[in-house]
């Protein structure tokens, strides 16, 4: 029987694992099955731009695995058992479970509503494709009035530039935990500030919001914001179904791994993307971004291949070294990291930042449409079944 591969969520990370690991191994030996929720790859790093009014080409991911070998099921996971190797779906036609040998956990994250009253039932957010487009109609709803954009990372930041460039309309303000891009170097976080400058952005420093509501946002300190729509965007959390099923996870529900990306408790699943707990080469967790997707996703290829070629794994850099951040169509920063995940002092900003941020996204999507370019073609045979057990599992 062909060794079973089942790869569960088709983001960034997901899709990209899938594609190679298709055009790494013999179709003779291994059966590869990408479980994901929706039919389409969704650019999660250009949600922002759809919602304020982009249109972002589509690519279905039956056309993306077309002649790879690859089976695709469109159903959502609602669970998954490491002790039976089973994924339990639900679908359509009444769902079922999806077998495996070797599972490639990469259901990625979501927006975190903190547990702040009125979030998950009044907020808009821009963490996935139906979400953005909420956000894209009740924005065209306003001709005027107040947008809040709650979070000042790296999505809320992008977010709240976006909206006010291209709706210049409205009044746009962000709330800011802190300081106003703490994260990056004094010379980034004053090139933000300009910018929010620029567009009109407002923004309300060392701030905690503690209830949204219908028309406002509440803070902590007693400050009330007008909000005719609240663009929630602080922070990801991942969902549930990790911690449920038994899996090592660490307390906000990441899967433990060691370096391979290979789960610490069931040794015939890997994790990568927004689900795993990766530790970087400086000792640090990896940050949940397209980034770590793509360095945790060529470890788990690496680790995969060799475990079942009965080769030794090739072991791959996890580093994080940049941050890109658009500050509407025509500016943005690119902010490097040094070793310690610190940002260095220097960066670049201007429209030639916003344009690597623009290559960037360009060279993602393709890389998903195409999903079997990436690496030579090495096409390897499956170790003899006396590595299939034991020597596989160790």
């Amino acid at each position: 029987m062909k060794h079973r591969i089942v790869v569960i969520g088709a983001g960034y990370a997901g899709a990209y694992v899938a594609g190679n690991l298709a055009r790494r191994l013999s179709p003779a030996d291994a059966e590869i099955t990408v479980v994901n929720a929706v039919p389409e790859f969704v650019e999660r790093m250009r949600l922002h731009q759809l919602a304020t009014g982009g249109e972002l080409g589509t690519t279905k991911l039956a056309d993306a695995f077309a002649g790879t070998g690859i089976q695709l099921r469109i159903a959502r996971v609602t669970a998954v058992d490491p002790e039976r190797q089973t994924v339990t779906v639900a679908d359509a036609d009444g769902g079922g479970e999806v077998g495996y040998d070797t599972l490639v956990y990469a259901l990625g994250s979501r927006v975190a509503d903190r547990g702040v009253p009125g979030v998950a039932e009044l907020a808009s957010d821009v963490t996935s494709r139906p979400s953005a487009l909420r956000l894209r109609e009740r924005l065209n709803g306003l001709t005027s009035g107040n947008v809040v954009v709650v979070g000042d990372g790296l999505t809320g930041i992008e977010a709240a530039a976006e909206i006010a460039e291209s709706r210049p309309g409205l009044s746009v303000t962000l709330v800011a935990r802190g300081e106003l891009g703490a994260r990056l170097s004094a010379g980034a976080r004053g090139h933000v500030r300009r910018a929010c400058d620029r567009l009109g952005v407002t923004v309300v420093e060392q701030a905690s919001v503690e209830a949204v509501e219908a028309a406002r946002v509440l803070c902590a300190d007693g400050t009330v914001l007008a909000a005719d729509v609240t663009v929630w965007a602080a922070g990801f959390v991942v969902g549930p179904i990790a911690a449920a099923s038994g899996l090592e996870v660490t307390a906000n529900g990441l899967i433990v791994v060691d370096r391979s990306m290979r789960s610490v408790s069931h040794p015939n699943v890997y994790a990568v993307g927004d689900s795993v707990h990766a530790i970087g080469d400086n000792g640090r967790p990896l940050p949940m971004s397209c980034a770590s997707a793509g360095f945790t996703g060529r470890q788990a290829i690496e680790a995969v291949v060799g475990r079942l070629t009965g080769r030794q794994p090739a072991k791959v850099k996890l580093v994080y070294t940049y941050n890109y951040i658009t500050l509407g169509r025509r500016d943005g920063i690119l902010q490097t990291i040094d070793a310690e995940g610190q940002p260095r002092p220097k960066y670049q900003g201007g429209r030639q930042a916003a344009l690597v941020k623009e290559g960037i996204n360009r060279i993602a999507r393709w890389t998903i449409s195409h999903p079997t370019f990436g690496l030579p073609k090495r096409t390897r045979r499956l170790a003899p079944r006396d590595l299939s057990a034991e020597k596989l599992l160790a």
